[in-house]
């Protein structure tokens, strides 16, 4: 007992020290057993989970070995046509030839995918019987390899079954499902160490996901060296995504806050709300994310910087993937799903596309604005973090102090003057509220309460920036 009433004690110090703002501010919650949920109506426990990751220059070489290790007699290697052609899977399929695992190769993995790719890609995982799958990309890469090792290792699942609800039916994964070893090419999405796989859902035009701690790659390989093949501004859209993780994760709705209880331990949701160890990751990230993004951006030979955004990426995936994401996230899905022209400047692709980090980062000033009051103490760390000098500011300042130094972060990264740029106006705002609508996994982390009309406000603030 003296044991544990002293980890009690570190951890009601750590949340205090932490932060004493409206929304943070409840001391650690003494959990008394899960029959309290019988009675509690928010939950008293959290739960930490990610991959195994590994990091170093040139380590992809060892992935063959690690297939080896595993005993994999045929894996699936997904990847892009266009990483087809680049160092990265080259490197990695040479590697796993050196070691004799066979293998075959799926490249029709679309960037940003929707329900459709995803199909395509589980369905090519259905008909052969692989015993390991291997992504090799970003976000979108990994994602659809987790979606196809799911469905592939459920073959009897209607697709939608998975599928976050109200779109889907969010059940619970309760099958085994095959090892993953994922290598990301981009610093960006952290999807090497969560459990979540996003996609648009085209018949909504609403983006919407899967997520399972199931879902989690066995390994994460993280070789700095593939960044280097990144374009500028995928590094930059990339970086914005580490960016609003890392913020909206720290300013997410308190673990202790969120309901309901689960009943059931496995129906504790990935995104639990901010929780004392997320917040030491997400804080990390924001502080690397501040000293190199620019450089990393401005140089791609610059394997510093390059290299801890890459490492920024997986320390922001650690703090999200348990804390989760808000109204950025929630409001990015339908900038993305409802694109009609815009061409994104260095992405090899056929269709319109809004990147993901970028149609995340162009709500984030109006939205941590209206946040602010919840947690005002969180938005003014942050805002010195990136650079703002905040000695005088008032805490009913922290919204717009925190507002425009992101703008000025923007600004000078040259990214669209808001969601006119990227071809909105605001005869679209009702379209892309509707499409936030169902994004309430995330949505409700958010630490301040919202109706439709704050949306409407909020993508109407982001129609310009500067």
């Amino acid at each position: 007992m003296a044991a544990r009433d002293r980890v009690v004690h570190l951890l009601r110090q750590l949340e205090r020290a932490a932060c004493r703002c409206p929304a943070h501010s409840n001391t650690f919650h003494q959990g008394v057993g899960a029959a309290t949920c019988t009675v509690r109506k928010t939950d008293y426990a959290f739960e930490m989970a990610s991959s195994n990751i590994r990091y170093g220059e040139g380590v992809s070489r060892e992935i063959g070995m690690d297939l080896q290790n595993l005993g994999a007699r045929n894996v699936c290697v997904m990847t892009d046509k266009n990483l087809s052609r680049l160092p990265p899977v080259k490197t990695v399929l040479e590697s796993l030839v050196s070691n004799g695992v066979q293998y075959k190769v799926y490249d029709g993995v679309r960037v940003e995918p929707t329900d459709t790719s995803f199909k395509d890609a589980i369905s090519f995982a259905k008909n052969d019987s692989f015993d390991v799958f291997v992504a090799v990309g970003g976000g979108s890469v990994i994602d659809t390899c987790k979606a196809a090792n799911l469905y592939a290792s459920h073959p009897d699942a209607d697709f939608l079954d998975f599928v976050n609800a109200p779109i889907g039916k969010g059940k619970p994964v309760t099958g085994a499902l095959k090892p993953l070893i994922a290598v990301p090419t981009t610093a960006g999405t952290g999807s090497e160490t969560t459990g979540v796989a996003i996609f648009d859902f085209e018949p909504l035009k609403a983006k919407t996901g899967i997520a399972s701690r199931a879902l989690r790659p066995t390994l994460g390989i993280v070789d700095p060296t593939h960044t280097l093949s990144m374009p500028e501004r995928v590094a930059a859209n990339s970086g914005f995504d580490v960016l609003c993780h890392a913020l909206e994760s720290y300013t997410a709705l308190p673990y202790h806050q969120r309901s309901p209880c689960p009943p059931n331990p496995i129906n504790r949701p990935a995104y639990q709300g901010s929780n004392p160890i997320s917040d030491v990751w997400s804080r990390h990230a924001l502080h690397v994310v501040a000293k190199y993004m620019k450089r990393a951006v401005r140089d791609p030979e610059d394997l510093e910087a390059r290299s801890s955004m890459h490492l920024a990426s997986v320390f922001a995936g650690i703090g999200f993937g348990n804390a989760g994401v808000h109204l950025c996230h929630g409001m990015s899905y339908p900038i993305a799903g409802n694109v009609k022209t815009h061409s994104a400047k260095g992405y090899s692709v056929d269709h319109p596309l809004v990147p993901h980090g970028l149609s995340v980062v162009l709500t984030s000033p109006a939205v941590f604005n209206f946040t602010a009051p919840m947690c005002p103490e969180r938005h003014l760390e942050a805002a010195e973090i990136l650079g703002a000098d905040i000695r005088q500011v008032k805490r009913e300042d922290a919204g717009a102090v925190l507002a425009d130094t992101l703008r000025d972060f923007l600004f000078e990264l040259q990214v669209e003057d808001g969601l006119g740029a990227v071809g909105y106006s605001t005869d679209d705002i009702p379209a892309l509220v509707k499409g936030t609508i169902p994004q309430e996994r995330v949505t409700k982390l958010s630490p301040r309460g919202h109706t439709e009309d704050d949306l409407s406000r909020l993508f109407e603030a982001s129609m310009k920036l500067y």
